[in-house]
């Protein structure tokens, strides 16, 4: 295939994203899934560990495994949700809040690094094209759902 389909260059460039998170986490033996999920932690009030898995789109089991390591390196804990005696809150520690400034500011350096070589237009133009992605996918109108498999 000579031309570069739009999946490819989606797919090619997120690798290359996470892949340069991963080096610089790993520096401060972290990994990127680690910094993701310390910025998706409300550093105030806590998230319900229900709520995580959705809010990053990850898989429960796998956000099991990330939240067992964060713990075990002190980066968050645990505590019972006083509004549902049913449900856990993540919490970060001051460990994880180190980390998590660090996650924050290796984000924005990417942002503003980016956005110093790219016009506001040309900005604009790339969240229009994932907002169109992303409602096209979520709507179910690349592939049916309802149509059998011929």
């Amino acid at each position: 295939m000579k031309e570069k389909t739009i999946d490819y260059v989606l797919r090619t460039t997120w690798l290359s994203v996470k892949k340069m998170y991963n080096e610089e986490a790993a520096k401060f033996e972290s990994t990127m899934a680690t910094g993701f999920t310390l910025l998706s932690i409300d550093p105030e009030d806590g998230t319900p560990s229900t709520a995580l898995g959705p809010k990053m789109g990850i898989e429960a089991t796998s956000l099991s495994r990330i939240l067992k390591s964060m713990e075990e390196r002190g980066l968050i804990e645990r505590r019972p949700n006083p509004n549902d005696g049913r449900s856990v809150l993540i919490h970060l520690t001051e460990f994880g809040r180190e980390k998590r400034e660090y996650s924050k500011e290796r984000v924005l350096t990417f942002n503003q690094t980016i956005r110093q070589h790219l016009t506001d237009e040309k900005i604009n133009h790339f969240y229009e094209v994932t907002e169109v992605i992303n409602e096209m996918i979520a709507n179910k109108k690349i592939y049916n759902q309802n149509s059998p498999v011929k």
